[in-house]
C-alpha cells in the first residue's frame, strides 16, 4: 500500500512500487484530466506537478514519489498561476484538438511558478517537453505571456 498526497488529499492505493503514476492517477483514483500519449516521456500529455515541478507521469514510478505533494491538472485552476494560465489559455483560444492542453497548462504553471516574467526563451525550454499536435504554439505564448502579465 501507497498513500499519496494528490491535489491536497491523502489517498492509499494498492499498487507496485513501479508501476507508472499515470496509471495510479487515472486508473485506480480515477484522475483522467492526466492523458496518456506516448507512454516514454516525450510528449508531455501527462505532466502534473510533483511539489510545483513539472513532471512526465509515465516516466515517475509511484513508489518514488515519497512524500512530494501531486497537483494535477484538476486541481491547477485553485491555484493563482494555475487559474491565471487557464484564463490565458481560454482567451488566446490555444486549444485546438484539446488533447495535450492538460500537459500544456500543468507545464505553463510551473514556468511561472519558478520564472514569473520569462523571455521567449524561458517559455521556449518550459515548453520543449510538451508536443501540440494541432501547432498552436504561437498563441500558446501568447497565453504564456499574457498569463504573466495578469
Amino acid at each position: 500500500m501507497i498513500t499519496l498526497q494528490i491535489n491536497g488529499q491523502s489517498h492509499t492505493v494498492d499498487a507496485p512500487d513501479d508501476m507508472p503514476l499515470l496509471w495510479v492517477l487515472r486508473d485506480l483514483i480515477g484522475l483522467t484530466g492526466t492523458k496518456y500519449s506516448c507512454g516514454i516521456g516525450r510528449c508531455g500529455a501527462c505532466t502534473v506537478h510533483l511539489d510545483g515541478k513539472a513532471e512526465h507521469a509515465c516516466m515517475v514510478n509511484v513508489g518514488s514519489v515519497g512524500k512530494r505533494a501531486v497537483t494535477t491538472i484538476e486541481a491547477i485552476g485553485e491555484t493563482p498561476v494555475g487559474a491565471k494560465i487557464q484564463a490565458a489559455w481560454v482567451e488566446a483560444k490555444v486549444a485546438q484538438c484539446g488533447y495535450c492542453q492538460a500537459g500544456q497548462i500543468m507545464a505553463a504553471t510551473a514556468l511561472l511558478n519558478h520564472t514569473p516574467h520569462p523571455s521567449d526563451a524561458d517559455i521556449d525550454a518550459a515548453m520543449a517537453g510538451t508536443l501540440c499536435r494541432c501547432g498552436t504554439y504561437v498563441r500558446l505564448r501568447e497565453a504564456i505571456k499574457n498569463a504573466a502579465k495578469a
